[in-house]
């Protein structure tokens, strides 16, 4: 039997740990490197979908509010005027979370416009989520909004995406979670 030289151990060891040091160390610099960029990047998209979901607010300003499922809120003002706000709002899907950017008109008391920022859900199916034939049937009345599945849905229901109940119900709850909250500033002020 061969006897174990402590340096055919230890060696493999060292190297091992130089390269894992390095690699990490590269991995830090690209991170640092590009963390900003994409920071910036999301910030520009969640600006677009501001536009998009409110278009009559000329500029937004950031309010606090606390709301489950609700991670941030704008008001949309044109001149001195709140013209309405706008709500990043997330559930669960299928794939995993669902973040939609949900706007609420102030003066018409009516959904706006819902645009999703990121979903993972099954491409074909839930990924059409995105649609616009989809997102458009929430532009109603801010209240509780309920996913139906093989009828014609009328005032306060939308029609779940074939196949994708899961996605559809995700979608519903974020912009239910956007509708409770804008009823909270309604209700007691920003």
């Amino acid at each position: 039997m061969k006897k174990l030289n402590p340096k055919d151990i230890l060696l493999p060891v060292v190297v091992l740990f130089v390269i894992c040091a390095g690699v990490t160390a590269i991995l830090a610099a690209v991170n640092s490197v590009t963390e900003q960029p994409i920071a910036e990047l999301a910030e520009q998209k969640a600006q677009q979908a501001r536009e998009v979901v409110l278009p009559q607010a000329e500029k937004f300003e950031k309010i606090k509010i606390q709301h489950d499922g609700v991670s941030e809120c704008f008001k949309g003002v044109m001149g001195d005027e709140i013209v309405g706000y706008t709500f990043t709002a997330s559930a669960s899907g299928y794939g995993g979370l669902v973040e939609a950017m949900v706007g609420i008109d102030s003066g018409s008391g009516e959904i706006s416009g819902v645009s999703i920022l990121s979903q993972s859900e099954t491409p074909g199916l839930g990924a059409n989520a995105v649609k616009s034939e989809f997102t458009d049937q929430f532009k109603q009345g801010a209240k509780e909004i309920k996913v139906i599945k093989n009828a014609q849905p009328s005032d306060g229901e939308i029609k779940a995406l074939t196949g994708a109940t899961i996605t559809s119900t995700a979608v519903t709850n974020a912009v239910n979670s956007a509708v409770a909250a804008y009823d909270k500033i309604e209700k007691e002020g920003e």
